[in-house]
C-alpha cells in the first residue's frame, strides 16, 4: 500500500478560521458497513458455496484464491464498484481485505488484470454448476416448506458499449445489447435463475427449458408444492402455455390486444365510459372473460380482458390463464398478474441498483459469469433485508384499524407501503438505500496483538443501523464503559 503525501490544502470557505485538509497515514476505509453483510454471509456460507462451484485450473499454492476474488467482486458490486478497474484501488482497502479473509496488514488483494483473468477462465461446466447453486440458494431462502411458489419470468435489456461476443443491435430498444432472462420468486424476492442471451434473442428464447429445470429442482425438494408462472406478452407464447401444461403448473401470461379481442370488449368499454361520465369522473374498471382461440392455437384458452376509463382516457389489457377458478373470479386473476410488478422491481435493482448492465468483458461466458455475480449479490442483499425486516400491521402505521395489508383498498394500500418504508428503511430499502445508510461509512482500521479494530464515528447519523444489523446477524454487542 502506497502512502501519498501532499502536504496541506488550505481552503477559504468564509468561516472565521481557515479550513485545512490534511492527508492521514491511518488505515482508513469508506465501506465499513459491508462488514455486517460479511457477518451474515459467514452464517449462510453464501459466497463460500458460490465459489466452491467454480473449477480451479491453477495448481500449487495460489496468491489469490477464487473465494477471495469472488468476495472482492460480489461485495464491490454491493458497494457500487461494478467494474474490475475499481479494485486496483480497493485491493489495498482494509475492509475489503477483511471481507476477503485477510488482515489489513496482509498483502494486497487481486488487481484488475488478475480479476479479468479469473472471470475469463470460467467454463461452461462452471456456469452449469452456478445455475445449481443459484437454485439451491433460492430454495434455501424459504424458512419452511411453502404451499405455493410464484415464478416471474422477464427479459431485461442490457446495453453494451464495446465489441463483446454476441452483442447485437436490437431494433426495438435501438441499442447494441444482450437480452438476459431473469426468473424471480414472488414469495422470497430471490433470483431463482438467470440466463444471458444474444442481443436480438426473442424474449421467450430458452425460457421453456429454464422452467423445466427450475420446476424439476423445486419438486425434488417439495413434490406437492403448487407452482404458478407469470410473464408479460413477450414470454406469453403458445409454446410457453404448452410447457406449463406439460409440467402441470398454472400460468398467467400477458396477451397482446388484437382486433378480435378489441371487438369483443367494445360494448364493455362503452359501458365503462358511460359509467365514468355519470359518476362525475370516478375511474371505472370492468372485466370481460371468454374462451378464446387464436388462429395459431390448437385449442381454446381462457382469457381475461380488463377495460378502464379514467382521466387519461381508456385502457385495455388481456391475460391468458389456466388457473382454476378464473371464470368465477376474473378480476382476482388479473390483479394477481399485476402483482408481478414487484418482481420487476427486483429486475430494476439488479440492472440499475447493482449495475448488472456492466457486462463489459469480451468473452460471452465471462459476461455470463458476471451476470451470476450480480444476481448472487442481489440475493445476498435480499436475504439480509428479509432477515432484519420488521413486520407492521396497517393499524400500527395508522392506516386502518383492522384488516391485513393485502385487503387494503387504494389509496390506503399505497399509504401503508409508503409508511412501512419510512418506518423500516433497511428492511424495505433497495441497494442505494443500504449504501447511504449502512455500507458507506468511513472507518479507521488497525491491528493490535489481540484483535482487529474498526473504529467508526460516534456522530455517524446511521450508527444505530450498523448496531441493529450486526446484532441480528450474530454479532456480540459489548456495552460501552
Amino acid at each position: 500500500m502506497s502512502i501519498q503525501s501532499v502536504g496541506q490544502l488550505v481552503l477559504d470557505l468564509g468561516v472565521k478560521l481557515p479550513v485545512v485538509v490534511e492527508v492521514s497515514n491511518a488505515s482508513l476505509s469508506s465501506d465499513a458497513g459491508l462488514l455486517a453483510v460479511r457477518q451474515f454471509d459467514e452464517q449462510l456460507r453464501f459466497t463460500e458455496l458460490f465459489s466452491a462451484a467454480l473449477g480451479e485450473p491453477r495448481v500449487g499454492d495460489v496468491e489469490h484464491p477464487r473465494l477471495s476474488m469472488v468476495r472482492q467482486r460480489m461485495y464491490g458490486i454491493l458497494a457500487g464498484y461494478e467494474d474490475q478497474n475499481d479494485h486496483d484501488a480497493l485491493r489495498s482497502d482494509p475492509v475489503f481485505k477483511l471481507i476477503a479473509n485477510r488482515l489489513p496488514t496482509d498483502p494486497d488483494l487481486a488487481s484488475q488484470p488478475t480479476l479479468s483473468r479469473f472471470e475469463n477462465s470460467v467454463t461452461i461446466p462452471d456456469l452449469w454448476k452456478l445455475r445449481d447453486v443459484l437454485a439451491d440458494q433460492f430454495l434455501d431462502a424459504f424458512p419452511e416448506p411453502p404451499l405455493r411458489i410464484t415464478l416471474d419470468a422477464d427479459a431485461v435489456d442490457d446495453p453494451t458499449h464495446g465489441r463483446q461476443q454476441l452483442t447485437l443491435f436490437h431494433g426495438f430498444y435501438e441499442q447494441y445489447q444482450y437480452l438476459p432472462v431473469v426468473i424471480t420468486c414472488a414469495e422470497t424476492d430471490q433470483v431463482a435463475l438467470v440466463g444471458l442471451r444474444h442481443g436480438t434473442a426473442h424474449p421467450a428464447l430458452g425460457v421453456d427449458d429454464d422452467l423445466r429445470y427450475l420446476v424439476g429442482r423445486i419438486r425434488e425438494r417439495w413434490p406437492d408444492v403448487e407452482i404458478h408462472v407469470r410473464g408479460d406478452c413477450g414470454c406469453g407464447l403458445p409454446s410457453m402455455y404448452d410447457v406449463c401444461e406439460e409440467l402441470r403448473i398454472t400460468y398467467t401470461f400477458g396477451l397482446s390486444m388484437n382486433p378480435r379481442l378489441k371487438a369483443a370488449c367494445d360494448e364493455l368499454q362503452t359501458q365503462a365510459l358511460t359509467d365514468y361520465a355519470e359518476s362525475g369522473g370516478k375511474p371505472q374498471r370492468q372485466f370481460l372473460d371468454l374462451w378464446y382461440r387464436a388462429d395459431s392455437w390448437p385449442r381454446e384458452r381462457f382469457v381475461v380482458i380488463k377495460v378502464e376509463a379514467h382521466e387519461q382516457g381508456t385502457n385495455q389489457r388481456a391475460v391468458v390463464t389456466n388457473r382454476l377458478g378464473a371464470p368465477q373470479c376474473p378480476a382476482a386473476v388479473y390483479d394477481s398478474y399485476t402483482e408481478r410488478g414487484e418482481s420487476e422491481n427486483r429486475n430494476k435493482e439488479l440492472k440499475v441498483g447493482l449495475h448488472a448492465d456492466r457486462l463489459s468483458d469480451h468473452r460471452f461466458m465471462a459476461n455470463f459469469f458476471r451476470l451470476y455475480l450480480h444476481a448472487a449479490a442481489l440475493n445476498l442483499l435480499v436475504r439480509l433485508r428479509r432477515h432484519i425486516r420488521t413486520t407492521f400491521t396497517p393499524a400500527e402505521l395508522g392506516v386502518l384499524d383492522e384488516g391485513p395489508a393485502a385487503t387494503l383498498p387504494e389509496p390506503e394500500r399505497r399509504k401503508y407501503f409508503n409508511r412501512r418504508r419510512e418506518a423500516d428503511p433497511l428492511g424495505e430499502g433497495h441497494a442505494c438505500t443500504w449504501r447511504v445508510r449502512l455500507f458507506k461509512v468511513a472507518a479507521e482500521v488497525f491491528v493490535t496483538a489481540r484483535r482487529v479494530v474498526v473504529r467508526v464515528s460516534a456522530h455517524w447519523p446511521y450508527l444505530t443501523h450498523l448496531i441493529d444489523v450486526a446484532r441480528q446477524t450474530g454479532a456480540v454487542v459489548v456495552p460501552s464503559g
